[in-house]
């Protein structure tokens, strides 16, 4: 348990570029504190001293604003950044490297026993307020957009965003160094940019040969007429 809270701290250092120093996280970080008394309430939990679990968790949840039942399963180097109103459920299992931000609900769906609440790979990354539902399996190496609702298992190597979630992006990274934050996100209001400016060299081309074909349309047809063709007016 030392050794895990230790590299929750360590991690903390790593991925936090605000963090200073080493007391400074012990002491100040409030998804660090959750994840101290987590690591103490989960040992307790399996050795079925169950009401001091959920006390020492209670606890926590009253302190940091972080709810994580101790009966949840959460690898190594967990980091959450912030963390006000983050909720992981009691079948929760999270991988190693995990990076998650504030307001994000590992929760569930059903009201019955067993496995109701999500699979978290190893090296993925949550953005803040975002919602993964239900034994949901998400793959190793994902990233989860800020808000997104997650409802439908994701494969590895993803980028999820919206509501419901959607891939928008599923394949290789160009390197693996695991969860390193939201950078890589796609941004739909550039990508709808990027195809407006795509198509509006060849909207400019349909444009100006209607353009055309309207102005020879418009132009009158005249028609050569002979002097000796035409009426000539008789006075009485």
């Amino acid at each position: 348990m030392l050794k895990l809270i230790k590299e929750d701290i360590e991690v903390a250092i790593e991925k936090d570029p605000a963090a200073r120093n080493f007391w400074e996280v012990v002491l100040l970080y409030p998804g660090v504190h959750a994840l101290i008394g987590y690591r103490l309430a989960h040992v307790l939990w399996g050795l079925k001293l169950n009401f001091l679990a959920r006390f020492i968790s209670y606890f926590m949840r009253w302190l940091t604003g972080i709810e994580i039942h101790p009966a949840a399963v959460i690898g190594r180097r967990f980091f959450i950044d912030h963390g006000m109103g983050v909720v992981i459920g009691e079948t929760s299992e999270v991988g190693d490297n995990v990076f998650i931000y504030h307001g994000v609900t590992l929760g569930g769906l059903s009201t019955k026993g067993g496995k109701r609440h999500p699979t978290i790979g190893d090296n993925v990354v949550i953005g803040a307020g975002a919602q993964v539902l239900g034994p949901t399996q998400v793959g190793s190496y994902t990233k989860i957009g800020s808000g997104s609702v997650v409802l439908q298992h994701v494969p590895e190597y993803s980028t999820v965003i919206g509501v419901p979630g959607r891939v928008v992006f599923s394949g290789m990274p160009p390197t693996q160094d695991g969860a390193d934050g939201e950078e890589s996100f796609p941004d739909p209001v550039a990508k709808a940019i990027e195809c407006m400016l795509e198509r509006l060299p060849k909207m400019e081309k349909e444009i100006r040969e209607l353009r055309k074909n309207y102005e020879g349309e418009k132009q009158p047809k005249t028609d050569s007429v002979s002097v000796d063709d035409s009426p000539v007016s008789q006075e009485p």
